[in-house]
């Protein structure tokens, strides 16, 4: 399960994914974009995170941040590739190209 802990300053995001690798689970940090922001300053930081959800609330607590549970988006699989034809066909004696 992917966690993602939201908090408002870099350094406090730094923090609270260092303290995660230390005790041994994987954390990276990024800016994240919420819908209707316009400056990009104002933009979040995430820690996305395999922490346990409970052990990331407890340090998101201490500044002011929040956890967001949801996973991820899983992109659609690729469709299955087009059976295109080896050539033009013919219709009536003409070529077509299709």
């Amino acid at each position: 399960m992917t966690v993602r802990a939201v908090l408002y300053e870099e350094e406090e995001a730094a923090a609270v994914a260092a303290r995660l690798r230390a005790n041994g689970f994987d954390a990276d940090v990024a800016r994240e974009r919420l819908a209707g922001e316009d400056d990009d300053e104002d933009h979040p930081w995430t820690v996305v995170t395999d922490a346990p959800p409970y052990m990331v609330e407890v340090l998101v607590e201490e500044y002011d941040g929040w956890v967001d549970e949801a996973p991820p988006e899983v992109e659609p699989p690729p469709a299955a590739p087009l059976e295109l034809p080896d050539g033009p066909r013919r219709v009536k004696g003409h070529f077509r190209r299709s």
